[in-house]
Order: structure tokens, then sequence, then C-alpha cells
């Protein structure tokens, strides 16, 4: 009985050493495929901050006011290390799917197969805010060069910027899939509650200030009929002169 035992053992520990001699050449291989992926990676972080810098990403964000954004919010972000970071992860997170692959782990293969399909949504949406917060800017700048000078006019242009920068934020939300119609309805009751809000300023609080604002236009309207009327007589005047 102690022999059979001593070879059941003995056949169990071979067949141990024969599995882990099979599984050796694809943990080489998933090592191999990790090593290369990480020298892809870095190399790909590295071009893509160059890129960052050659194009002045900094810079533009800055004149688009999303640094002041951010720093507004307690973080200090250097846009592009966060680029290169992205493509970094990126591939890591792919050269990671196709290790576990050859590994034949199919349950982490699934996780890092998720989280590769949804890396390309959190890009999206971080481009999405970062275009919302320029185009707010450039709204409430514009605005501001329209109606600066009347009274409240700094309100107005606040609350352009405000709109668009919280429009670009649902539709991000929207882009990563977080609670879709909860959402979509929020975003719906705040922006019916907002327009309510301006109506009621403008129809009640604000009677001067919108009276103002359209007295403004169609002062400036009357001035450009008045330029073109007045062009018109006189180029009518110089054919009649020629003829």
């Amino acid at each position: 009985m102690d022999t059979t035992t001593t070879l059941t053992f003995g056949e169990r520990l071979q067949d141990s050493f024969e599995q882990l001699y099979r599984y050796v050449p694809a943990l080489f291989g998933a090592l191999v495929i990790l090593f290369a992926g990480y020298l892809l990676a870095r190399l790909l972080e590295k071009g893509t901050d160059r890129l960052m810098r050659r194009i002045h990403l900094n810079q533009i964000l800055e004149r688009g006011g999303v640094m002041q954004a951010v720093e507004r919010s307690g973080s200090r972000v250097n846009p592009t290390r966060v680029a290169g970071s992205l493509v970094f992860w990126f591939v890591m997170f792919a050269v990671m799917l196709v290790a576990a692959n050859a590994l034949g782990l199919q349950s982490l293969a699934n996780v890092f197969s998720e989280l590769v399909s949804y890396i390309p949504s959190v890009i999206a949406a971080i481009v999405i805010l970062i275009v919302g917060i320029v185009l707010g800017a450039f709204v409430g700048g514009l605005i501001m060069a329209s109606a600066g000078g009347l009274h409240g006019g700094p309100t107005l242009a606040r609350v352009g910027k405000g709109g668009v920068v919280l429009l670009a934020t649902f539709m991000a939300l929207q882009e990563l899939g977080v609670a879709t119609e909860i959402v979509t309805t929020a975003f719906a009751i705040l922006f019916g509650a907002v327009a309510l809000a301006l109506s009621l300023a403008f129809g009640l609080g604000n009677r001067e200030l919108a009276g103002e604002v359209t007295r403004n236009w169609y002062r400036r309207y009357r001035e450009e009929r008045d330029n073109i009327e007045r062009d018109n007589r006189e180029l009518d005047r110089v054919e009649g002169i020629t003829t």
C-alpha cells in the first residue's frame, strides 16, 4: 500500500512538472509581449508628448480658458503629459489583453477587452469637455463684446459660458454611458429651469436691461441700414453723372 501511495504521488508530481513545462513557453511568450508592449507604449508616449508640444497644446488650452477652469477646481494638470499618459495606458491595456490571451486566461482577457473598448469613450468625453470649455469661453467673450457695456452684460456672459460648459458636461456623461436616461432627464429639467429663470429675469427683474439690449441692437440695425441706403444713393448719383 505504501508503494502504491508512493507511485501515485510520483505520478502526480511528474504530471505537475509536465503541466508546468507545457505552461512555460506561454508564460515566456506573455513576458516577451509585455516587455515589447511596454517599450512600444513608452515610445508612443514620448511621441505624443513631442507632438502635443509642437502644436502648443498647453498654450491653446490656456487661451481657451481650460487651464484657468482646472486651476479653479484646485488641480494642476499638464495637458501634454495627460495626453501622453492616455496613449501609454491605452497601448498597455491592449498589450495586457494580448498577453492574457497568450496565457489562455480568458476571464482576464475579457476584463482587459472591456477596458480597451471603454478607453475611446473616455478620450472622447475629455475632448468634448475641452471643446465645451473653449467654446464656452468664446461665447462668453462674444456676449461681452456685444453687451459688455450694458448693465448686467457680464452676468449674461457668465450665463452663456456656463450654459455651453454645462451642455458639454452632459454630452460627455452621455458619451461615457453614465446613467444616460437620468442624465438626459436632468439636463432637460435643468435647461428648462434656466430658460424659465432667464425669461423671468428679463420679463420682471431686468426689464430695463432687456429694453436697453433691444434698443442697442435696433440702433445698430438702423445704422447699418442707413449706411447701406446712403451708399446706394451715392452710387446712383455717381452713375447718373457718368451717364
